[in-house]
């Protein structure tokens, strides 16, 4: 016999008939009950053993972590805590787990520990619902761009260019680190590396994101990107996955409107896929935040907070405006941010983002229109405003507790300020003369965005730290498995 899912026998009717089980040792209590795991659902099917049905030796065998096959008919279970049972007749252990050795004893386990055997996490119930959450979200990120028409494009992982300019990037090289080639000027002769020019890992799929969309129209990359970010905190990762569309003939109001829908979609199928893992989620959530001050407590609880992002309509207001409602707030006036807003122009922190949505707005926020000096040289530069500042069509999407969720703009278009703004930088255009190429040859407005896919499977899954979110998570000092 071929055997069934745990979740199908979970959910089924056909008492009285032969089914054959296989997973993993949960408990097994009173040499009688094993709660049987198969990683398809949360639940354990309870498998009840018969006394003196089975050999001592395989008995002595049946510790937690250990692999099993049973067969046995399906019956209702008079116990409480589960609707159905299997009565084993036939039971074969196919791998044995030390109980003196195995790491995953059923008890409560932190989650500090639980990162230090990352192989083995994915056996508890906690985690096994965040990769349900993070699957049924990354099937929805790509079904709402296949359903929109959009093409899913590759870009490399290995390129030779800083889309960001932040210069935290990872060196990718095959030349001798103890002896490497140098030139005239003493310096590292790249020449006569792999590529033949210095290249790096990947901090985002963007520029040559952009290239596809002014052939193709609507295109989207979702893949991984790294940052040489020296970040120890609960928010960062090495390496991470983004999602990032780019739209030809779309301007910076079209580009929140499908960030907005996105957001939206994916949320709303993770609910609808993943009822029980949520709500798991939200029951660990609220045991977890019992410990600490109320102060420090989640104003919603899981369920209510991802609904709060589908049923609100997200609210628009520019920077400039976000900096005189910082600046006249409470927090800000009694000095307990931790950040000042004190003038126009200097970057939005956490605290200031969340105070937007949870305290002022009590909604979804996007904000647009920055200081150009604060963000990237690919965004579209505004006309310059009564007070002689520079602005850019950029737009960031606000969530509450965790703030950024989205960081996107309008796309330089134009050849000459484009240049200019490189230069502006210190970026050399003669490393980026294909990039350039867009804006030569049948140049027009096109938009795009970015969203940590790892970000949001934090807010979906109400963890706290991103390390939880990611199967083997990449930090400083870490890259272990």
């Amino acid at each position: 016999m071929t055997h069934t899912r745990i979740k199908e026998l979970l959910n089924s009717e056909e008492f009285g008939s032969e089914f054959v089980a296989k997973g993993w040792i949960r408990t097994f209590r009173n040499n009688q009950f094993l709660a049987l795991n198969d990683g398809s659902c949360l639940g354990n099917l309870q498998v009840v053993i018969g006394i003196n049905v089975f050999d001592e030796k395989i008995i002595k065998k049946l510790h937690t972590g250990a692999s099993v096959s049973v067969k046995g008919k399906l019956i209702e279970s008079v116990g409480k805590g589960q609707r159905v049972e299997l009565a084993a007749t036939e039971l074969e252990v196919l791998g044995e787990s030390d109980p003196d050795k195995y790491p995953l004893q059923p008890k409560k386990h932190s989650l500090e520990f639980l990162r230090e055997i990352a192989h083995l996490r994915f056996r508890t119930s906690t985690f096994n619902a965040i990769f349900k959450v993070r699957n049924a979200l990354s099937f929805a990120v790509h079904q709402f761009f296949v359903e929109k028409g959009f093409v899913y494009i590759h870009t490399p992982i290995i390129t030779g260019s800083d889309a960001e300019g932040a210069g935290e990037m990872f060196k990718v090289t095959t030349l001798d680190l103890d002896n490497p080639p140098k030139n005239e000027a003493g310096k590292i002769d790249y020449k006569e590396d792999f590529f033949g020019k210095a290249t790096n890992l990947t901090v985002s799929g963007q520029l040559e994101g952009e290239l596809a969309a002014m052939a193709l129209g609507n295109i989207y990359t979702f893949g991984p990107t790294f940052r040489a970010e020296n970040s120890n905190t609960t928010r960062h990762l090495a390496e991470f996955w983004m999602i990032e569309p780019e739209m030809a003939f779309y301007d910076i109001h079209d580009n929140m409107d499908l960030a907005a829908e996105l957001l939206k979609h994916v949320i709303r199928q993770a609910l609808e896929r993943c009822p029980d893992e949520i709500e798991f989620l939200k029951n660990r959530m609220l045991e977890e935040e019992k410990s600490k001050p109320q102060v420090e407590r989640s104003a919603m609880n899981l369920v209510d907070k991802l609904n709060f992002i589908i049923d609100n309509e997200f609210v628009r207001i520019s920077y400039t405006e976000a900096v005189e409602i910082l600046k006249r707030s409470k927090p800000n006036q009694k000095k307990q941010f931790k950040y000042l807003i004190d003038e126009w122009g200097v970057d939005l922190q956490s605290e200031h983002e969340r105070y937007l949505v949870e305290k002022h707005f009590k909604k979804p926020v996007i904000l647009s229109d920055y200081p150009a000096d604060i963000k990237a040289f690919y965004m579209r530069q505004n006309e310059v405003d009564a007070d002689g500042r520079r602005t850019v069509a950029a737009m960031d999407i606000l969530f509450p507790g965790i703030g950024e969720m989205v960081g996107g703009s309008q796309r330089e278009e134009r050849y000459d300020v484009l240049v200019n703004r490189m230069a502006e930088m210190n970026i050399p255009t003669h490393e980026m003369e294909w990039f350039l190429d867009t804006r030569r040859f049948g140049t027009a407005p096109h938009s795009g965005f970015g969203v940590g896919f790892e970000r949001l499977v934090l807010f979906v899954t109400g963890m706290s730290n991103i390390r939880d979110v990611i199967p083997f998570p990449r930090y400083p000092n870490n890259a272990e498995f």
